[in-house]
């Protein structure tokens, strides 16, 4: 059994200001965190003369970061980035800011900090490169100390290259589609990701931390400093602290370790992510000169090769989910409000884990799945020395991967969120043998840097003897994608290992879309197969097709729950995504595979894993019921906590049903007459839910839901409206496809639309949305007005709909 005890989270920002200036102030804390977002020059294209000092940028768009301009083109199948990227636009384009800082930084060590550039990024300050980083997942920053006019004007420029196509196969996004800082410190200081804390003991009587500090001398003098360390609780209060005195010589960076103790922590679990923070003060005599923020969670956890995974001793099922790191409209521009309203729906559904796939994520992401209780596999590569599109990261391998994984284990090993790091997925030197020396060199680096977790790798192949990433006994934990029906062999034929579902059924569905079903089949039967598709590119609801190489929704949860040597699955995916539209070609331009679509609305599987993930009782009944007099309707249902479920229509019972053996859902098949379809389920003969689906007539009017009734004028807070029409008596019309027109005013800004449908060539960024399967929803983004937004929905000869927002 391997016994996981360090408790982890990474270090995050102590302070943010949002600016609306390019000028930015002393402030009162020895560590300045800046909002670099705003006020940047951006054009597409290749701009080399833009580092100079008087370039003009009259003709430049000005926007606020994070900004992915991929997003913002049209869908074309001749474009380069192909079906795998959904067919948007690359390329190449510049970014540039002019910003002042005081002149009374000029003691300070000043930096620029960047979550990600896609792709090939280079950083100039005042005509000076500070550096390339290919890599367009990683974090990275530049010290601007030396360069920087102080009390003067300075010009930032960055270079984006992400012209060489076909890169990925997913879509990526291009720009600086994640957040900038502007950091100034004292010249003692914390380094970059400068913290690692760990607890070697851990349980709910007690707990020992330890904390490694990286201290950064930028001086041209040795110093002696004082090192404070306090643990504060979730309310703030100090519930341990350590101080000692310590020295460092000139220009150098030295660590410094200090141990503590906490009696009776509160536990970090996914049903209750109880979070502490860990204050790192740095006193130069008696001046404190920096204040740096370590968030932490007290949990441990095992993977045993008969048991599963346990959380803090409780036998845990790892019930997950893949997510890329697109959110849909917004491409790949991070905002964490988009991102804590993916979470949202997944932890309402039961998932308590998500595996990064195949990239390092957003901090924002990071720090969403501490505080709200996931469990993170996280992965660095989806490529090594060996290609899989003609210019993904195989061409960076060599001079990159090092500094790559470094970098990303330094910024995530202080999650309690994070539980495994995967090394790789579906690397194709598994199947020759320089796959062996690869992972043991990987396992190394990560084991340099991080002792606390499992190393682990997504594998395809499970048959020993081609599987030479396996044969390398570096992995801690193996991961197999798909190939469900063998897990029943792995105990024998991988005696004594921790095994893990690591990918998992590939099912293709397009929501609200249903088809009679006849029985599974795969679409294709193999790869480059025929299929008998549907013209409109859709993919019936019901859990009937897969991927030839995965499994249906139910086909897989059922294996894996009878596993206990499981520790658990993730399913191929949460969300639809953009790109890899298989089974169809263009215009298909998203994926099929998501128990929730691209517009963040659920398909009905959803309710499959709710009522078999939670405990709170789930009825839920499809599909609509606004069919052909007579036509032939299978009418299933999810359920739980009940012994049966009986079906009425229009009054008249259709007989009482329950699941049998493994069975996941049940279904009656009716012959469809107006009126309402309504299910009950009853346990011990008591009701436990009703449902009710009503035919739906004429349109009435639009309806317009919105997921808050209060944002922030931040310029960043979202809010994500659903639209749809209702007849007269709010019944939904499910076949509605009407063309809805936004109108927004006030304090916001219409972001993004989306419907959900897979071959959807629209623009993301119209002003307009076609309702699909009766559906689409309109995201509006804080304009830093503080005033109520307005937004008005209009179509055809209805009346239009009006939505408030409060703006605080």
């Amino acid at each position: 059994m391997i016994k996981h005890k360090t408790i982890l989270q990474n270090t995050v920002i102590a302070l943010v200001i949002l600016l609306t200036t390019t000028t930015f102030a002393q402030g009162k804390q020895p560590r300045i965190i800046e909002d670099f977002n705003k006020n940047w020059s951006f054009k597409l294209g290749d701009y080399p003369t833009a580092v100079q000092s008087n370039f003009n940028t009259a003709d430049w768009r000005t926007l606020q970061l994070p900004h992915d301009w991929s997003i913002e083109g049209a869908f074309n199948k001749d474009n380069k980035t192909k079906q795998a990227q959904g067919f948007l636009p690359a390329g190449k384009g510049w970014y540039r800011k002019v910003f002042t800082v005081p002149a009374n930084w000029k003691n300070k060590t000043v930096s620029v900090e960047f979550d990600g550039v896609f792709k090939n990024s280079e950083v100039f300050i005042n005509g000076k490169s500070l550096g390339i980083r290919p890599n367009g997942y990683i974090s990275f920053g530049y010290d601007l100390s030396q360069y920087l006019n102080f009390g003067k004007e300075n010009v930032i420029a960055v270079k984006v290259d992400n012209d060489a196509q076909p890169n990925s196969r997913w879509y990526t996004g291009s720009g600086i589609y994640r957040n900038v800082r502007l950091v100034a410190t004292e010249k003692l200081h914390v380094g970059k990701w400068g913290t690692f804390v760990t607890t070697p003991e851990v349980s709910a009587e007690k707990s020992k931390i330890q904390v490694e500090v990286t201290i950064d001398n930028d001086n041209a003098d040795a110093k002696e400093f004082k090192l404070v360390t306090s643990i504060l609780n979730a309310e703030n209060k100090e519930v341990a602290n350590f101080t000692s005195t310590e020295k460092i010589g000139a220009k150098i960076s030295e660590k410094k370790i200090q141990d503590l103790a906490l009696n009776q922590p509160k536990l970090w679990s996914t049903e209750n992510p109880y979070l502490y923070k860990v204050v790192t003060k740095v006193y130069e005599k008696s001046k404190l000169v920096d204040n740096y923020e370590t968030p932490l969670g007290f949990r441990f956890f095992s993977f045993d090769a008969e048991k599963g995974f346990s959380l803090n001793g409780k036998p845990t099922k790892i019930l997950g989910v893949c997510l890329h790191h697109d959110n849909g409209a917004l491409g790949a521009v991070e905002n964490i409000h988009a991102v804590r309203r993916k979470l949202t729906l997944l932890k309402e559904m039961g998932a308590n884990a998500i595996r990064m796939s195949h990239n390092p994520h957003s901090l924002e992401m990071m720090q969403l799945c501490d505080e709200m209780g996931f469990i993170v596999q996280d992965e660095a590569f989806d490529v090594w020395k060996k290609k899989k599109v003609t210019n993904d990261y195989h061409k960076d391998w060599d001079a990159w991967h090092k500094q790559d994984l470094e970098d990303f284990i330094k910024r995530d090993r202080n999650h309690p969120s994070v539980m495994m790091w995967s090394i790789g997925n579906e690397i194709r030197e598994q199947f020759d043998s320089t796959g062996i020396a690869i992972t043991r060199e990987l396992a190394k680096i990560v084991k340099s840097l991080d002792t606390t977790r499992p190393v682990t790798s997504a594998l395809t192949e499970n048959i020993i003897e081609k599987n030479f990433i396996y044969q390398s006994g570096a992995l801690d934990l193996l991961g197999f994608n798909y190939k469900h029906e063998d897990y029943k062999d792995f105990p024998v034929r991988f005696k004594g290992q921790k095994i893990l579902a690591s990918e998992s059924v590939s099912a293709l569905q397009t929501r609200g879309h249903y088809d009679l079903p006849d029985g599974i089949k795969a679409w294709p039967t193999k790869h480059g197969a025929p299929f008998d598709g549907n013209a409109d590119w859709t993919v019936s609801a019901y859990d009937q097709v897969k991927s030839y190489w995965g499994a249906t929704h139910e086909e897989n949860w059922k294996t894996i729950k009878k596993q206990d040597f499981m520790a658990g699955t993730f399913i191929w995916t949460g969300f639809d995504y953009i790109g890899e539209p298989d089974p169809y070609p263009y215009p298909a331009r998203s994926s099929y595979f998501g128990i929730i679509d691209l517009a963040g609305l659920p398909k009905d599987v959803y309710y499959m894993y709710q009522s078999e993930w939670t405990t709170k009782p789930v009825l839920h009944i499809f599909p609509h019921w606004n069919w052909k007099k007579d036509q032939e309707v299978d009418v299933w249902a999810y359920y739980n906590n009940a012994d049966e479920v009986e079906l009425f229509l229009n009054g008249k019972s259709l007989g009482k049903k329950s699941k049998q053996n493994d069975d996941l859902h049940i279904s009656w098949r009716v012959k469809f007459e107006p009126g309402t379809i309504k299910a009950i389920s009853r346990k011990d003969g008591k009701v436990v839910l009703e449902k009710e689906i009503h035919t739906a007539g004429e349109a009435s009017k639009i309806d317009l839901k919105a997921d808050k009734t209060t944002i922030k004028n931040d310029t960043y807070d979202l809010v994500y409206v659903t639209v749809s029409i209702v007849d007269k008596d709010g019944n939904l019309l499910p076949n509605a496809t009407d063309l809805i027109n936004f109108e927004v005013s006030g304090g916001g800004k219409l972001v993004g639309v989306d419907n959900g449908y897979q071959a959807n060539l629209d623009s993301f960024k119209a002003n307009s949305c076609k309702l699909f399967n009766g559906k689409c929803i309109a995201i509006i983004q804080s304009n830093g007005k503080k005033e109520k937004i307005q937004l008005k929905a209009l179509t055809g000869s209805l009346q239009s709909s009006t939505i408030e927002v409060k703006v605080e």
